[in-house]
This record gives structure tokens, sequence and C-alpha cells, in this order.
């Protein structure tokens, strides 16, 4: 009973990624003086140096881990995955930039990055004593209402964080009835982008995509975080077919890195 579900899930997180990669970058420290000079800042921020990109060192040190959600298991995608992510294409190609997000973690091509994978830990499961046979139901039930958020932590040169924040948005809004993606020889169809909210860095985008697959749909979510030169992905899907924005771990991260 439960294998066509967690099957179906599996195709469309090796087609929409499990090799995306969580990118927060953080800081509230400015926002006291955002506040004290108020229309002041605007007339100074284009004066003002470009953001440094930070290193894969530095990156690898500022993401999430298992101490900082002692409740999730932790991954890191391998070579194999995210060169079939790398290779993802879209019907449309206006709608690459989101598609990219999904697959690759960053709407854009970034100049360092460090990717993982998050699962929130299956809680119960089969009662001491149990059969194998009843241990497998048990393991195969637990998968199938479990969620999962690829991530990806960027790092840009330049205004590149902004730009692709700005890429990201306009293919939201050019693909808002929908696109299909193709990757490692699987296509993934999108029927739906409708745009959602997130608060965090210095801008943030969101959506809610509407998946189908075998005549059903399921949504997932994408939240992409900008603080300065580093962009943060958060894309989750659920094995179950349900699921919600990862504000948890996207928060967990913004407060890591502010």
């Amino acid at each position: 009973m439960h294998r066509t579900p967690v099957r179906r899930a599996a195709v469309a997180a090796s087609v929409v990624s499990l090799s995306l990669v969580l990118a927060a970058c953080g800081g509230d420290g400015g926002d006291d003086k955002k506040d004290a000079k108020g229309d002041a800042k605007d007339s100074s921020s284009a004066a003002a140096p470009a953001a440094k990109a930070l290193t894969q060192a530095e990156l690898e040190k500022l993401t999430l881990t298992k101490t900082d959600l002692k409740d999730h298991e932790f991954n890191t995608p391998k070579a194999a995955d995210l060169a079939k992510a790398k290779g993802a294409t879209s019907d449309k190609p206006e709608c690459k930039p989101l598609a990219a997000a999904l697959t690759e973690g960053a709407p854009t091509p970034a100049t360092a990055a460090v990717m993982r994978q998050i699962m929130p830990m299956p809680a119960g499961g089969a009662s001491t004593g149990a059969t194998e046979e009843q241990k497998a139901e048990a393991a195969l039930k637990a998968l199938s209402t479990l969620t999962f958020t690829s991530t990806t932590l960027n790092s840009y040169e330049g205004k590149g964080s902004e730009d692709a924040l700005a890429a990201l948005k306009k293919a939201g809004s050019d693909c808002a009835a929908g696109f299909s993606l193709t990757a490692a020889g699987e296509t993934t169809k999108f029927t739906k982008v409708a745009p959602a909210t997130y608060n965090g860095g210095d801008e943030a985008v969101a959506y809610t995509l509407t998946m189908e697959m075998d005549g059903k749909t399921s949504d997932t979510h994408l939240v992409t975080v900008r603080k300065g030169a580093t962009v943060a992905n958060f894309y989750t899907l659920s094995f179950g077919g349900k699921t919600e924005q990862p504000k948890a771990i996207a928060d967990a991260q913004v407060k890591k890195l502010g």
C-alpha cells in the first residue's frame, strides 16, 4: 500500500533535486542603524561598497548542523546527484532561474556553494518484538509522512546576489501558469507558481509550486533569502504529498548567521 506514494516521491525528489542546498546568510546587525538614519539610508546606500563574497570554507562554517536542529537528520549530496541537478532543463526559457533554484539550489550560478538535505526524524515506529515485515511496514508508513528540505548556501561577487533574487522574482511572475523541468531523464510538471511570504535577510522571495505526478497534485515550497552577498535557498517537498513552507529551518539558519 505504501510503496506507490513512496516511489513517486522518490522520483520527484531526484527530479526536483535531492541535491538542492540550504543557503542562509545572516545578520541583523544593521537594523538599528537603518531605523535611526531613516531616509538617509537610501541616499548613502548607492555609494556603499559591494558585500564581500564568502569562500567555500566560510560557507561551511555558517551552514546548519545537527547541533542546531537536533530533531533533524542531515545529509550532504553526492557529486553524482549534483551533476544530475546541473543538467536540468525547462520547457520555457523564462523559467530557467526558477528551475535552477529548484534543482541546483541557486537562481543563477554562484562563486561558492554548500549543499545539505535536511529531514525531520520520524516519530514512532514498530513496537518491540515486531516481525521484520512489521518493521518494514512501519518504516514505509513513517517515510510516507516525511518532508525534506534541499538547501543551498550560495555566495556571489559584487551585486550578483541582488541579480539572483531579481531573476527569481521575474521568473516567478513569468511562470505563474506553470512550467516543466527535466532532470535525470524524468520530467516534472508544475501547474502553478503562486507567490508566498517569508520575512528575513535583506530581501526574500517565496513561492508555493503545485507539482503534478501520475495525475495527482501536491504543493512544494521554495524560499530564497538574500543577506549581503549570500543567498540562502530552501526547497521543501513531502514523501506524502503534503508539506509546509520550511520556515523553522530557514529561521534557524538566519538566526545562526545573524
